[in-house]
């Protein structure tokens, strides 16, 4: 077969397209990347005019004993220490398992430390732990709403708050698989509809999020 000049000649102009296509597809990725490890706290959007309703409106997401709840955007007013959530996006570790983009939290600031937010597989609370801990559970996919702002899970944005047994106005987190308002797990219990919406890190208001308590 013979090549004509001019396609001889384009050669190189093609393969230079390819190599730039290439390289913006790597660059958005990575810009994409970035814009998933930027640190954001989540706080509570709920709808409604119940005093529950307005109770849990503008909580903030704060994790202990390896359990996530919601509670006061200022440490100092919570009644049990716990740690503020600063969350952000990053592909689970995991050969065994399609890949998937989990969700990661400081849990301590001193020493600093990371672990994974995941959903109990029997439960559906929202918990957090290691890579061990986190495996045999729902770890992701975790992503955003179109907006960016809503945090989604398995790309819907299924959270309830419950109300606890353990103490008095303490309100954990789960995940509402069945879409049945955990009518099956509540055992009685409150069961709130939640949204929880991401407020960056660097855009926090003074004084909130400083500080917690571990």
């Amino acid at each position: 077969m013979v090549l004509g000049l001019l396609t001889i000649t384009s050669i190189p102009t093609v393969i230079g397209v390819a190599e730039g296509v290439s390289e913006q597809k790597k660059a958005n990725r990575r810009k994409d990347d970035e814009k998933r490890m930027a640190k954001f706290y989540l706080d509570v959007f709920c709808e409604g005019d119940s005093e529950t309703a307005k109770q849990l409106a503008g909580k903030r997401v704060v994790l202990r004993d390896n359990k996530v709840y919601l509670d006061s955007r200022n440490p100092a007013s919570r009644a049990i220490p716990a740690h503020t959530a600063e969350a952000f996006y990053i592909g689970y570790p995991d050969d065994e398992r399609e890949p998937t983009l989990g969700l990661v939290s400081s849990v301590s600031t001193d020493p600093p430390m990371l672990n994974w937010i995941y959903v109990d597989k029997d439960t559906l609370e929202l918990k957090y732990g290691n890579r061990t801990q986190s495996r045999p559970h729902h770890v992701g996919p975790w992503d955003w709403t179109e907006d960016q702002v809503g945090l989604t899970m398995r790309g819907v944005e299924g959270f309830v708050a419950v109300e606890e047994d353990e103490e008095e106005g303490a309100w954990g987190v789960y995940f509402d698989e069945d879409w049945d308002g955990l009518r099956r797990r509540a055992g009685g219990r409150r069961v709130v509809e939640i949204s929880l919406e991401r407020t960056m890190v660097e855009t926090k208001a003074e004084g909130e999020g400083e500080g917690d308590g571990k």
